[in-house]
């Protein structure tokens, strides 16, 4: 009986894949996948048997409109089934799914706590997640500092680091503003073709 040999990960073989608001991603194989977070919320899923991974980069709590369902992925049910569906379709068995959640701040100075965008999305994604029996083993939500997540997908693990540098008005800026487009575009009349 032969035994498969694993071979060591090194830098050039492991793929490098940065997250925009509204996107996610997943893979089986090795792949390091990073994202900036403001208000907005990622979730990593994992597998530990399986050492499939993903993450999503969530802007807003709800669901999309089915009319415009290209924007889908910056909703949070419609993000938290696509990747449950992508590390599924990678070979993630559903029982054996932990999650780490990040993000959530309070970016947009003055805002009421309890109204603010990051809590909405921070107790969506937790609640989310205790409804489909997907246990959190690792969480770091809320408070003022914009985040910088990096997750490898091979390993599960997680690193974070926290500032309040010059681009969190940028990332705040951005934020608002993306939220805002969707907004306005929600409210566009649109045409519907039935088959």
């Amino acid at each position: 009986m032969y035994e498969k040999a694993v071979m060591p990960v090194t830098n050039a073989s492991v793929k490098r894949v940065t997250l925009s608001i509204g996107e996610y991603y997943a893979s089986r194989e090795p792949a390091v996948i990073r994202t900036l977070l403001g208000s907005c919320v990622s979730v990593c899923l994992f597998d530990p048997v399986s050492r499939v991974g993903g993450m999503n980069h969530i802007l807003l709590p709800g669901r999309a409109d089915l009319k415009r369902f290209n924007l889908s992925a910056r909703y949070g049910i419609n993000s938290m089934e696509l990747l449950i569906n992508a590390v599924m379709m990678r070979g993630a068995e559903r029982s054996r799914i932990r999650a780490k959640v990040f993000g959530g701040a309070s970016v947009i100075p003055g805002l009421i706590e309890a109204q603010a965008v990051g809590r909405k999305l921070s107790e969506f994604v937790i609640t989310f997640l205790a409804n489909e029996g997907i246990p959190v083993v690792s969480r770091d939500l809320g408070g003022i500092y914009v985040r910088k997540l990096i997750f490898h997908t091979r390993t599960g693990d997680a690193f974070l680091k926290k500032s309040r540098s010059m681009k969190s008005a940028q990332l705040m800026w951005e934020e608002r503003k993306k939220a805002e487009q969707i907004r306005a575009t929600v409210k566009e009349p649109t045409k519907v073709t039935l088959f």
